[in-house]
């Protein structure tokens, strides 16, 4: 198969960041290895999930680089050195490695960085045979650093109808910056009972398709509440099942 990029977004607090490391581990168990997980939320807690360790960031390579243009060798281009310090930023782990976004550090600004990281970080998305970004809520960090390309974007919710509209919100923002994205779905996680009428109302607000609904799963939370990364996770998990069905519909495209 081609290079595919699946983007999960969701409001704080619905574990779209533990549905991203149970996602990464089924296709890793599939054989889809190599593949590079983007943990876009400047709050950065990926790494914890799948048990890979990241020292450094792409926001800290920025500010690292604002403050040294001035004094880089003579006849090194920016783009290479970027490039190259943008591939001593991915941490390595079997079958996965991770690339931490972080936040900018400092008020410096440079337009001429940016545009470059945006160019080298689509290159490097294509040279993994699938690609999994963990965003914050609302999408301005996509759009800011991983701006095009994306196969799949997974709005996760938990069934509520404040839940609910916010992934509404986060669709409708997806559309106004235009992103390429072949198709939209909403997953709904932490389901214990059937739907309310009141969320399926809100459900249908949203004008996405949903692709999957995640039960609630105790081994998941006592995961959390442990701090072990979800590799920990029993492979009979009902979350981890249902995960794994929602990656065959994504998986044919």
């Amino acid at each position: 198969m081609k290079s595919m990029t699946i983007a999960v977004a969701g409001k704080g607090g619905i574990g779209k960041t533990t549905l991203s490391a149970m996602m990464i581990r089924a296709l890793i168990e599939r054989g889809m290895a190599p593949l590079l997980a983007v943990d876009a939320d400047p709050n950065s807690n990926l790494g914890e999930v799948v048990g890979i360790e990241a020292d450094r960031s792409i926001g800290q390579l920025q500010a690292e680089t604002l403050k040294q243009i001035n004094d880089l060798p003579a006849g090194v281009p920016l783009g290479r050195h970027l490039e190259y310090e943008l591939h001593q930023a991915v941490a390595e782990g079997e079958g996965l490695d991770l690339l931490v976004m972080g936040h900018g550090e400092g008020p410096g600004c440079y337009c001429a960085v940016n545009h470059i990281l945006r160019k080298y970080l689509e290159t490097l998305r294509s040279s993994y045979r699938v690609a999994v970004l963990d965003n914050e809520a609302g999408m301005e960090h996509l759009s800011r650093r991983v701006s095009s390309g994306i196969d799949v974007l997974l709005v996760v919710s938990e069934p509520s109808p404040i839940a609910l509209r916010a992934a509404g919100r986060i669709h409708r923002m997806a559309d106004d910056l235009e992103l390429k994205i072949r198709r939209k779905a909403l997953v709904l996680n932490g389901v214990t009972d059937g739907l309310s009428e009141r969320a399926m109302e809100e459900a249908e607000k949203t004008d996405l398709e949903i692709l999957g609904r995640v039960p609630f799963d105790p081994a998941v939370e006592a995961l959390s509440l442990d701090g072990r990364p979800i590799g920990d996770l029993p492979a009979e998990s009902p979350a981890l099942g249902e995960v794994s069905r929602v990656l065959d519909e994504i998986l044919v495209l």
